[in-house]
This record gives C-alpha cells, sequence and structure tokens, in this order.
C-alpha cells in the first residue's frame, strides 16, 4: 500500500472518491446523506479494493455483519469482526479497512450527531461505552437477538428511501434504538458514569480527536468546552484516574504513532505538526511515553 503524506480526514460527501476513487456511489445520495446513510454491504463489496489506506471521518460509522468476516482498525489497533457482530467507529478516530470477504452480507450505517440532537438525544453518547474513542469497538449478538436488530436496519433502509420530505425524527430514533439494542451486549465499564463529569470528559477527548492539530494545551481544549482548566482536569480525575494533561498526552502520541507508520513525513516535520517541537524535544517525549525512540518505532 503506498503510504499517504498525510492521513485524510473524509466528509460523507468525498467518500465515494475515496472508497470508490473518483467512481461516482453506486447508490442515490439524498440531500441528508451528510446526516444519515445505509447501504446493503453486498451490494458495494465488489466495488471496494481493500486495503483502504488510514483515514478520519466525520461521522460515526457503523458495521453489522450477517455473514463473511471483515478487519478494520481502530487507532493503531485491528480488530476481526463477523457474522452478527458490530463495528463501532466515533468521528475523527484513525481507521483503515484491512480486509472484507466476498462473501460479506450486512449492513453499512453512518450518522451525524446533529440528527440526535433536535430531541437532545445526542447527549446520551456517552453511556455507550463502544462509542468511546478507545474502548473496544466490536460487540457480538447473540442468534436470537439478531432478528431484533435486523427489523431496525429494514426500518432505516425504508425511511432512507423516502425521497422527499425524509422523517429524520424518525430515523434519529431508530438510529438511538440501535444503540440502545447494541448495549444489551456490549461489554460495560464496572462503575456506570453518567454524569455531568462524565459528559465532558467524553466531549473532552472528542476535542482531542478532532483538534490534536490545532490545541495542544489544556488551558485551549479548557476554553473550547467553555470549562476552566482546573475544572476541567477535576472531572478528567475523577472519571479517569487521570489527568487532563495525561489524556492529552496519550493523543499526542497515538497520533505520532499514526503518522510514524502510516505517512511518509520526517520526523523533524512530525515534531512540527504535533506541537511545532525541536525533533530532540519531540524525541524525548516520545520516549518518556513509549519506552523508544521515534525512529526506533517507524
Amino acid at each position: 500500500m503506498k503510504k499517504e503524506i498525510n492521513i485524510p480526514v473524509i466528509e460523507p460527501n468525498g467518500m465515494d472518491s475515496f472508497h470508490f476513487g473518483g467512481v461516482s456511489w453506486p447508490f442515490n445520495l439524498s440531500k441528508d446523506h451528510n446526516l444519515f446513510h445505509i447501504n446493503r454491504i453486498e451490494n458495494y463489496r465488489d466495488k471496494l479494493s481493500f486495503p483502504l489506506p488510514p483515514h478520519r471521518k466525520t461521522v460515526y460509522d457503523v458495521i453489522f455483519l450477517t455473514k463473511g468476516k471483515s478487519v478494520r482498525s481502530k487507532g493503531l489497533a485491528n480488530y476481526e469482526f463477523g457474522n452478527g457482530q458490530f463495528f463501532f467507529l466515533p468521528p475523527y478516530q484513525i481507521t483503515s479497512h484491512e480486509f472484507m470477504s466476498q462473501d460479506a452480507e450486512g449492513f453499512f450505517v453512518h450518522f451525524d450527531t446533529d440528527i440526535l440532537k433536535h430531541y437532545s438525544l445526542d447527549k446520551h453518547l456517552n453511556k455507550f461505552n463502544f462509542l468511546n474513542f478507545l474502548s473496544n469497538p466490536i460487540v457480538a449478538v447473540p442468534n436470537e437477538a439478531i432478528e431484533a436488530i435486523l427489523n431496525i436496519f429494514y426500518r432505516l433502509e425504508a425511511l432512507d428511501q423516502v425521497a422527499e420530505n425524509k422523517q429524520m425524527d424518525l430515523i434519529a430514533f431508530y438510529v438511538f434504538a440501535l444503540l440502545k439494542e447494541a448495549a444489551l451486549y456490549a461489554e460495560t465499564d464496572s462503575k456506570p458514569q453518567k454524569n455531568a463529569a462524565a459528559s465532558l470528559v467524553q466531549r473532552y477527548k472528542e476535542a482531542l480527536s478532532q483538534f490534536i492539530y490545532q490545541k495542544q494545551k489544556v488551558s485551549d481544549y479548557a476554553d473550547y468546552l467553555h470549562v476552566t482548566p482546573n475544572h476541567l482536569n477535576k472531572c478528567v480525575k475523577n472519571i479517569t484516574m487521570k489527568s487532563s494533561q495525561d489524556l492529552l498526552n496519550e493523543m499526542m502520541i497515538l497520533e505520532a504513532k499514526s503518522l510514524l507508520k502510516y505517512s511518509n513525513l520526517h520526523i523533524a516535520e512530525i515534531a512540527i505538526k504535533l506541537g511545532n517541537q525541536t525533533p530532540s524535544n519531540f524525541a524525548r517525549f516520545f520516549k518518556s511515553k513509549t519506552g523508544m525512540m521515534p525512529k526506533e518505532y517507524k
């Protein structure tokens, strides 16, 4: 695979160019495509050439397989999933699609948080652990529950085929119902976190994933989230047992590893990209967090 200079950020309207090499998307795109899309995997599998290179998307991705298997990355980890399993990916997470078997069948969905905002459903997203930035993205559904999951996909498919006056409110509720169904079988935290602090920490993690190249100070993120750095740090420590700087450092290291692995940027260029650091300062920072020099990791 040819290495990319940068890891691209793909918006829904750019997916046809990215996934299909500039060939027109084989489905009719509605005016609401940026907010929501659903298609059958078997309808487009043969039009894709795997592996797809590392990228980010601005929307949530959901894949549910009813046949076959696939391998997709989240961050630096690869995950294999198959029949009766979900793969969830939050916005702005680095991903690559390594493999999908020729017999793969199921559903692909993407949705934007905006469709959930009208009824304040977006405020509940932090309750779904599998949507978190660092969580396991795989949810396995038992055989007896697959039919209920498929019925939601069928309903979403039917609603998406309405050309005019698409009922986005109904789509939002069915998307939320899909997440609730998946949550029944997902890994759960030992201590459920449903308070305002947990919500702030989730928004902080999402902001880190989105703005790590523009903001490299905790105070910048506190300003963005309209809280004080001290309040942000207290909430992060309460929820994660880490400091807000620890999470920022973790994101910096994840980005550095991704660029070292997937791009052809020189180490000095990565140092500048991540905080305008000198190569020596970047190397010391990287080694302090990983135990090795950037050149060793690369």
